[in-house]
């Protein structure tokens, strides 16, 4: 999985781009080779804003484009964040993506089989 990495309002140096790469590993366990996640940290400038580091990562997917977004008080957190939350929902469109495939298949050998009399 190719990762590329944005930082808005921040710095984005090479402990952060290995930590990224760590972090979603478990991400790209689950999907091919080709596919490519956009992930875009900042920093939130207003004062009143606690949790002002920001993670923001999309993933496309067989046509379908998953996006995670969280924020923390410290930049770890977040990617720690973000990464388990687009974790979670690439293996629910697996999932979903495998039930739809079984239907397919059983509803195609339930027309080709003859009724039993």
């Amino acid at each position: 999985m190719r990762i590329d990495v944005k930082g808005r309002n921040t710095p984005v140096n090479d402990e952060l781009r290995a930590l990224i790469e760590r972090r979603f590993r478990t991400v790209a366990a689950q999907l091919p080779e080709d596919t490519r996640l956009e992930v875009e940290v900042r920093e939130e400038r207003n004062p009143a804003i606690t949790d002002c580091m920001v993670v923001e990562a999309r993933l496309k997917m067989h046509g379908r484009t998953v996006c995670a977004h969280d924020s923390s008080h410290s930049m770890r957190h977040a990617i720690v964040l973000c990464s388990e939350e687009l974790a979670r929902q690439v293996k629910a469109t697996r999932e979903k993506r495998r039930h739809i495939r079984e239907a397919r298949i059983s509803a195609r050998d339930m027309r080709g089989a003859s009724p039993a009399i």
